[in-house]
């Protein structure tokens, strides 16, 4: 039997969906976690581990491996990849360093990599947070996008086009840096020519530095901005098979140029008369419950994918699914979802396979580029790509959500705070005033 470890956080959502996958395959499976991983179960073990301490981590991982040693390591998501990639490399089983990982989690440096190797590049400035002036705006050309360099799920993506725009765009961005803790490199915000063309998104696998596509996703929707949250995932591509061969062979070049050369990636590009040009290449799985897709996509789960080529299967020959299609629900409004109506008439419509909703009532939605969440997400399986889109677009047609606004309320009266300086407070209701 052998061992694999999956190296995860102990919130993750992808953890039940590797142990199912482990179990499928009969692998022995090693779940290291920043914490308890209340779902351990007797077949398999648990090693809490610190990531904010590699190195004494890697001696729990030694204690637990001393007899046994693990023939793949797997991190499921960006928080873990490059722990990940230091126990690949203690263990001698193949993976990708430390440089190639930072490089693909970076946009700025990816870009750098890929600008060496020739590959297509909007122009573009890097701008710290800490010198907001150093922006050149001679050279920037309009339409322009700005984005932060390290964030993912096209959080903090905003298109401008004029200096009142670009201003504007640049300070939000700056606040949602701000919000979640970045500093130093990790507030690094790109300004970048905008890329017009038709897009698509990638999964694969990197074996001995060869890449071998798994999957090919159109996005039908044309992502224009000023936001650029995605919806449609549409299978297979109706690319054509040279167009593929392709897109296969330039993101050979890319991932060499960023020093990938083992396990999956995730990789984004749009299309157009100049070439193929590349937005994000990750060496990690698609995020989120889009994942959820391959097994209509592909027959396979992504997870079962991951670890039949971690262990050495070969992937070469997976069988064709005629058409499938995932719509992640866009958020319609900013405010307090009261409820979403229409939810059975959406079940039914034909080729609809299910309808995941992860909002519940009185949650608070906030739209794309300050939120990265979905309400939810749709999947279609159906005899053509066609079919399966038509399917999703009569479905979330079929949805109306419900959302009340989300005020900030003055309280008076004497403060709730210690400090009696302040002579009142102001508090965030959690449900909203629908009537006076």
């Amino acid at each position: 039997m052998s061992r694999v470890l999956i190296i995860t956080r102990r919130d993750s959502y992808r953890t039940v969906a590797f142990i199912r996958a482990c179990a499928r395959l009969d692998l022995d499976l090693v779940l290291a976690a920043d914490g308890p991983v209340t779902i351990v179960s007797p077949s398999h073990r648990g090693v809490v581990v610190d990531f904010s301490d590699p190195l004494r981590s890697l001696c729990e991982l030694r204690r637990e491996f001393a007899r046994k040693p693990p023939c793949a390591v797997i991190g499921t998501d960006d928080q873990t990849i490059e722990f990940a990639a230091l126990v690949a490399q203690d263990f001698n089983i193949p993976g990708n360093t430390l440089q190639a990982i930072s490089s693909s989690r970076r946009k700025d440096l990816a870009r750098a990599c890929f600008a060496a190797a020739n590959l297509l590049v909007p122009r573009y400035q890097s701008v710290g947070s800490d010198c907001p002036d150093a922006l050149k705006r001679d050279l920037v050309r309009y339409p322009c996008v700005v984005k932060p360099a390290s964030l993912s799920a096209s959080r903090g993506v905003i298109r401008a086009d004029n200096d009142v725009e670009l201003d504007t765009a640049l300070k939000r961005v700056r606040r949602i840096l701000e919000t979640e803790g970045r500093s130093g490199t990790d507030a690094i915000v790109l300004v970048e020519d905008f890329i017009a063309g038709i897009e698509v998104a990638i999964e694969a696998v990197i074996d001995g530095g060869r890449v071998l596509l798994l999957a090919v996703f159109d996005k039908p929707d044309p992502l224009q901005g000023p936001y650029f949250e995605e919806t449609y995932y549409i299978s297979p591509s109706r690319l054509s098979k040279d167009a593929q061969s392709m897109l296969q062979a330039d993101l050979q070049r890319a991932c060499e140029a960023l020093g990938l050369t083992h396990g999956p990636v995730h990789a984004e590009c749009r299309i157009n008369n100049e070439g193929i040009w590349w937005l994000e290449i990750a060496s990690r799985t698609i995020g989120g419950d889009c994942a959820r897709i391959f097994p209509l996509a592909i027959g396979f789960s992504l997870e079962e994918l991951i670890l039949r080529h971690a262990i050495g299967d070969d992937l070469s020959r997976l069988p064709a699914v005629p058409g499938a299609g995932i719509l992640m629900l866009p958020v319609p409004c900013g405010g307090v979802l009261r409820r979403i109506e229409g939810l059975s008439a959406a079940r039914q419509v034909p080729y609809i396979e299910e309808i995941i909703i992860d909002v519940r009532e009185g949650q608070i939605l906030t739209p794309w580029p300050e939120g990265c969440s979905y309400p939810g997400f749709i999947f279609a399986k159906a005899p053509s790509a066609a079919l399966a889109e038509r399917a999703l677009r009569y479905a979330h047609d079929c949805l109306h959500f419900v959302v009340a606004p989300h005020l900030p309320v003055a309280l008076a009266g004497p403060p709730i705070a210690q400090d009696r300086s302040q002579s009142g407070v102001t508090a965030t209701l959690p449900f909203a005033l629908t009537s006076i």
